[in-house]
């Protein structure tokens, strides 16, 4: 008897896309459902209390419906917040998504580390902690961009951003000598699963070159060992994509690529 698991991949919008792609990569036996809570988007705009009053019976009704395997929370918001109450709360595992700070700084040379997240992930005591337990005598700056999340959801959607806008969320990130490349910031983590949508655009307006630490492999590598070896080769299970403000997504050529080429239901 073959059986193919459900995962579901939760973000606020379309972020946890670039998290779904490595996990899709990781597990082709796997049936996908992605749920974009649009309706709410962005978090950054909420308050802590309102995020966890909305995410927590939020995801008791999505796991009633759809009854999935595994869950991964594609969004370092809604991770740093509710995970605990959530597997407090269900049986099924939750894979979160967190600032990667100890790799991050495990790796950099001129011990300088930005932190690019949301302005709520920045000021959150959780990566606070994450800094007193992991910096390893680096220097880690904390970078709380108010606008990137909602500039890469639009520029995915096919609205033109200028290089401009981005730079502006992007610069505070680079700090020391552009002149002295031992005495500079080496390393920016990826604190927003939606930056990688942007990568490449990072990558060339960025004023030096830095090494981008993106946690979605890691996030694809901890969800297959929790669901263990697949019982069978399944070439390709299915794909479901969710808005909870119901609306018609409208981006099957645009999102198909995240899906691994899967049509989405």
């Amino acid at each position: 008897m073959t059986h193919s698991p459900t995962i579901l991949v939760f973000d606020s919008g379309l972020g946890g896309l670039t998290v779904l792609r490595e996990v899709v990569a990781a597990r082709s036996d796997a049936h996908f459902v992605y749920v974009a809570d649009d309706a709410f988007f962005p978090y950054g705009h909420h308050s802590e209390d309102e995020i966890i009053a909305r995410v927590v019976p939020l995801m008791g009704e999505l796991i009633g419906t759809h009854d999935p395997d595994l869950i991964v929370i594609a969004c370092n918001t809604a991770s740093t917040l509710v995970l605990s109450q959530l597997r407090a709360a269900h049986s099924v595992p939750f894979v979160g998504t967190v600032p990667a700070i100890k790799p991050a700084c495990a790796q950099s040379r001129t011990r300088r580390v930005s932190v690019l997240g949301t302005k709520g992930t920045v000021k959150r005591e959780y990566t606070k902690a994450l800094i007193r337990d992991f910096a390893q005598g680096c220097e880690v700056t904390l970078v709380g961009s108010p606008e990137l999340a909602s500039l890469a959801e639009a520029a995915l959607g096919g609205h033109p951003i200028s290089d401009g806008e981005i730079l502006a969320e992007l610069a505070p990130c680079f700090v020391g000598d552009a002149e002295d490349a031992g005495a500079r910031t080496d390393t920016v983590v990826l604190a927003c699963t939606h930056y990688p949508l942007l990568l490449d655009r990072l990558k060339r307006l960025a004023p030096w070159p830095v090494d981008w630490i993106d946690p979605a492999p890691a996030i694809a590598r901890r969800v297959s060992d929790l669901l263990g070896a697949p019982s069978c080769k399944i070439a390709q299970a299915g794909a479901e994509m969710i808005f909870t403000s119901n609306r018609v997504h409208g981006l099957s050529a645009t999102l198909t690529p995240f899906f691994g080429g899967r049509a989405l239901a």
